[in-house]
């Protein structure tokens, strides 16, 4: 008798295309990602390891104790999977994305994140939330199979979530402010005290460059992207976590150009995208050992998100 099929998802390394794949061992696995990943012979042998966390799959019989849809990453010869990879921990939230036009697909996939990993709330961008905050209680529920009460729960979850990202943005618009204030008050001083001391000169204006129509930069940026980092005060907060690995790992000197910021600005926007991401991780992987903490439990219970449970007073 044979085996029975088993559905996987395979993906390169530093590949965003996912395939569906039906094997029945792990070497049949391995055989179609070689030939549907296109690896040269060369290139062989091919190493298959977890999407999430890099684990080596050689063993059979732990293949077959694998759930249907596992994400396999292929690895060719030489080379080493990395958690700052394209699959860092966050790549899925675009796996499953791919390009949708249509509302309703759009938060159905959103809503199987959840399903999968009620953490998942906290690599989502604010967009996200709100798609799925502006779901009707009643299709929500059939998509999860959950009770309209515990929907409600959740999309006030996320709404809280939405909430807290305002409020921080709201807080570091007034510290920006108060510094700016600051700045400015010391650089008029400055000015007066040496306009008392030093005879008048024509003086030139010096333009920082922010309106001078400069070339434009090759950036892997997309608009929407752009758009949001030169709109959007803290816009770390407004971006998923894909987002923010994408303009991580973008050029700090194409970044300031493609945005007509100073480098010293491009840099500062990095950092403050690198301690969200770090930040995001980090509640996500607490998410995870407390869950792994509780025996029996393959999901947090529906309304028990870690700090998020009771609504906020306004």
């Amino acid at each position: 008798m044979a085996a029975p099929l088993k559905r996987c998802l395979l993906r390169r390394r530093d590949g965003r295309e996912q395939h569906g794949v039906a094997a029945s061992c792990l070497r049949e696995l391995r055989d179609k990602a070689s030939v549907i990943l296109a690896i040269d012979k060369a290139r062989e042998p091919i190493t298959l390891v977890l999407a999430e966390d890099g684990t080596i799959v050689d063993d059979e019989d732990y293949f077959l104790c694998l759930p249907a849809n596992t994400k396999f990453v292929a690895l060719a010869k030489n080379e080493k999977w990395s958690s700052k990879s394209l699959d860092s921990g966050t790549a899925w939230l675009s796996e499953s994305g791919d390009e949708v036009d249509s509302g309703a697909e759009k938060w159905k996939q959103l809503a199987r994140q959840l399903k999968d990993d009620l953490s998942n709330i906290i690599l989502m961008s604010e967009a996200d939330l709100q798609v799925l905050i502006d779901v009707p209680h009643s299709d929500l529920a059939e998509e999860l199979a959950q009770s309209q009460t515990k929907i409600q729960v959740l999309q006030d979850t996320l709404q809280q979530v939405l909430d807290r990202r305002e409020e921080e943005r709201q807080s570091r618009q007034l510290l920006e402010l108060y510094l700016e204030a600051l700045k400015n008050e010391d650089s008029i001083l400055s000015k007066v005290a040496e306009s008392e001391t030093v005879p008048r000169k024509e003086m030139d204006v010096v333009d920082t460059g922010t309106s001078s129509a400069g070339p434009s930069a090759k950036t892997a940026l997309s608009d929407q992207i752009l758009a949001a980092l030169k709109e959007k005060p803290a816009p770390e907060l407004c971006l998923d976590s894909q987002d923010l690995e994408l303009v991580l790992k973008e050029d700090t000197q194409a970044l300031a150009l493609a945005l007509r910021w100073d480098k010293q600005k491009a840099e500062a926007l990095q950092q403050a995208c690198d301690q969200e991401l770090s930040k995001r991780l980090q509640q996500v992987q607490t998410l995870h050992s407390l869950r792994s903490t509780s025996k029996g439990k393959k999901t947090l219970p529906w309304g028990d998100y870690p700090g998020l449970s009771s609504k906020r007073k306004k």
